[in-house]
């Protein structure tokens, strides 16, 4: 056949965290830690909007950006929780999922050539979108900063051809939270540089040291950034596709139409289910949370008696220990893991090349995985030593 393809989506590859996954067809035995995705309920006061509006047959289209019901109630709830606002009318605009807003935006704002500044290790869903835009991805490495984000680096990496800086806070794959001063030498940077930022913070419900602090609390860079977020994590939404992005209303006014081309809007019923999670259901993370931490503290304590050194999350679902004494690359550790151990995690090289020397362990699973999910590990490690 003669007919082409685009070679950058040739070139694709399946991300690592569904390579290991999708193996586990052929292990129905083996214990799975490898995806975030919160075994927690949609609330039922959620589940129940959803059911109202599809029996009402609210089941049309939206405007493109979103109900404007919706988009004043996540206005309320950033502005209530955490001290900054945007305006519904032209600051907001609803997405399937926070994974269309990424996307939304780079098609947006990149050109052929441009570079994208990305902390790294990084989740695995960032480069390949940059990439189909034409444009060059810049790592920032953070392996030997405890994960976060040098400022001295970062100047040291922007160029004429820097488009846009992209931020994770809280990381997956590393569960970190950046720290205020990390965040106050980034911002002091950025500030005076004429680049994009975005900030991924799809993870700051689930923050368990004190209060979230975000980029878009900063008002010396807030005309040139986009705030993504949505409710795949905080509610336990990842099928509803509901994603937040919000950003100044001069370049919102073109991303929503590059949204609208892609998708016209989103769900409408997951859009009417959104305005419940955001209002009636706000304490729903918080709730999560209680379970994660203890969570956190299991998965914590047994790596470090096992003897994987790592650095303790303090947000999202996530822990990255280290397993470069054991003499193999990640992917093959993985693999034997999987293989011999019965355990499903996923290779730190998912994750950049930054990542190599480390595995990604999920737990949003419940204790009783998570106890056997680690006895098993610790199995694997004793054959190896």
């Amino acid at each position: 056949m003669s007919l082409r393809l685009n070679p950058r989506a040739e070139s694709l590859k399946t991300p690592g965290t569904r390579q290991f996954s999708n193996q586990l067809i052929h292990y129905p035995n083996a214990i799975n830690l490898t995806i975030g995705q919160p075994d927690f309920p949609t609330p039922n006061s959620v589940k129940e909007a959803g059911v109202r509006a599809i029996e009402q047959n609210l089941t049309g289209y939206s405007h493109n950006a979103g109900l404007i019901e919706l988009r004043e109630a996540v206005n309320s709830f950033f502005s209530n929780k955490y001290g900054f606002a945007y305006d519904p009318q032209n600051e907001i605009v609803i997405t399937n999922g926070a994974s269309e807003a990424i996307d939304a935006v780079f098609r947006t704002i990149l050109e052929e050539g441009d570079e994208v500044i990305l902390p790294a290790p990084n989740y695995s869903g960032y480069v390949p979108v940059i990439e189909l835009c034409g444009a060059k991805v810049v790592y920032l490495d953070t392996t030997e900063t405890n994960f976060q984000p040098s400022a001295e680096k970062l100047e040291a990496l922007i160029t004429e051809k820097t488009k846009a800086v992209f931020f994770n806070n809280p990381s997956n794959p590393t569960g970190v939270v950046l720290t205020k001063e990390t965040m106050d030498e980034l911002v002091a940077v950025i500030a005076n540089k004429d680049v994009y930022v975005l900030t991924d913070e799809i993870y700051s419900e689930n923050s368990f040291s004190g209060k979230h602090l975000s980029f878009a609390s900063y008002k010396e860079i807030r005309e040139k950034l986009f705030y993504i977020h949505g409710l795949s994590k905080s509610h336990s939404m990842t099928g509803w596709r509901i994603g937040f992005l919000m950003g100044p209303a001069e370049v919102m006014q073109h991303v929503v139409k590059v949204h609208a081309f892609n998708t016209i809007c989103a769900s409408l019923p997951a859009q009417y289910a959104a305005i419940e999670a955001l209002t009636n259901a706000s304490h729903t993370p918080e709730e999560m949370n209680v379970e994660y931490i203890k969570r956190r503290d299991f998965v914590y304590g047994r790596l470090i008696e096992i003897g994987l050194p790592v650095e303790k999350p303090n947000g999202a679902f996530y822990i990255f220990p280290s397993i470069e004494t054991y003499g193999m690359n990640s992917f093959d550790f993985a693999t034997k893991l999987l293989q011999e151990g019965g355990l499903a995690v996923v290779p730190g090289s998912a994750f950049t090349s930054y990542g190599e020397g480390y595995i990604r362990i999920s737990y949003a699973y419940s204790m009783d995985v998570l106890v056997e999910g680690l006895n098993r590990l610790e199995k694997f490690i004793q054959t190896l030593a």
